[in-house]
């Protein structure tokens, strides 16, 4: 009897940050996952926020189970080959793991998953570096929802500001970003203080696997994107 894929020792060598004893423990957690569950999926996702998904994940967890990491772990566990893939068709699920993506293991029927990541977004404050989605502009006068000691941090976040009668007060109009540029640590920290949420988390349906069937989610792929071996 020919001897499995599952079981075939894996060559996992170089980055030494969580070692090799820990690759190998993720290599074997996911090939035992494709045993377990019906359906393999490929998401993406967009302004990780670790929280949230933890908690998305433990609504899950009776059901599916996910795996995030180094895709490079992730595609040698399930194979990127025919020679190598350890089941047939599981190679084209490593051809779409890359950049943010993750796997998604579950019995859930498709339609449900579908509804579940479609529905899912969750807002948060923008962190350095994120994409302004609006301007934002403060106009000229008091800014009644700082306490008089805040002003000096404002003033640290380039804010004209001052102080008239115990109250902060704008000297002029400010800009806190334009819309469709980074934002920078000052702008970040206004946006929270003011309480604007312009991150949404949000994550994407990339494939399906079965032992039945393959379906792409992602527009602009097809077939001929992960066919070849």
């Amino acid at each position: 009897m020919p001897k499995s894929k599952r079981d075939r020792p894996v060559t996992l060598s170089k980055t030494k940050k969580k070692g090799r004893g820990h690759k190998e423990s993720i290599v074997n957690s996911i090939r035992q996952a494709v045993e377990n569950y019906s359906s393999i999926y490929v998401f993406s996702f967009e302004n990780m926020r670790n929280l949230k998904f933890k908690e998305f994940r433990e609504k899950l967890k009776s059901t599916s189970r996910f795996f995030l990491g180094s895709n490079k772990v992730m595609q040698i566990a399930i194979g990127r080959s025919v020679a190598d893939e350890i089941r047939p068709g599981l190679r084209k699920v490593s051809k779409l793991l890359h950049g943010d993506t993750g796997l998604f293991f579950t019995n859930l029927p498709k339609e449900e998953v579908q509804r579940l990541f479609d529905e899912y977004e969750e807002y948060d404050f923008a962190r350095t570096g994120s994409t302004a989605v609006e301007k934002v502009e403060l106009k000229e006068g008091p800014l009644d929802q700082f306490t008089h000691e805040m002003e000096p941090f404002l003033r640290k976040q380039g804010m004209p500001v001052r102080l008239n009668k115990g109250v902060v007060e704008l000297v002029s109009d400010f800009v806190v970003c334009e819309e469709g540029t980074p934002l920078s640590p000052e702008s970040a920290r206004i946006l929270r203080l003011l309480g604007i949420k312009m991150a949404t988390f949000r994550l994407h349906l990339v494939c399906r696997w079965s032992p039945d069937e393959f379906d792409l989610y992602k527009e602009g792929l097809d077939d001929s994107d992960v066919e070849s071996s």
